[in-house]
């Protein structure tokens, strides 16, 4: 795993890259929040495939756990992916529900989730 800086004129966000999955759990979330929070970031781009499975079945509670304490600790998130494909009517909701605020994002594009984390500020 990799953290790069992506800047626009005061904003920064960490771009999360590298092969596989990052986030298996909630501890995972954690301890990528506190290692992108302890290089004074408060804005990260990650990429629906670096993050288990698990966190899009809503029934399992990962996604709203982790969701939770990235609010809680003031961490916004952009989720970059195609999400079209899940045919759950409860996880289409929540997706939607989520794109309505501004602290977690499902975005289709790096472009589109870059726009977003860089317009509001917190």
């Amino acid at each position: 795993m990799e953290i790069t800086i992506n800047r626009k004129d005061n904003s920064t966000v960490a771009l999360i890259s590298g092969e596989g999955i990052v986030i298996h759990n909630v501890n995972d979330a954690l301890d990528l929040m506190a290692n992108v929070k302890y290089q004074e970031f408060d804005k990260m781009l990650l990429r629906k495939e670096q993050i288990t499975d698990d966190f899009f079945e809503l029934k399992t509670g990962i996604a709203g756990e982790i969701l939770q304490k990235y609010t809680n600790y003031q961490m916004r998130v952009a989720i970059v992916g195609e999400f079209t494909g899940y045919n759950s009517k409860s996880l289409n909701d929540f997706i939607y529900e989520c794109n309505q605020g501004d602290k977690i994002l499902f975005k289709g594009s790096v472009e589109e989730a870059l726009t977003a984390l860089h317009q509001s500020e917190t």
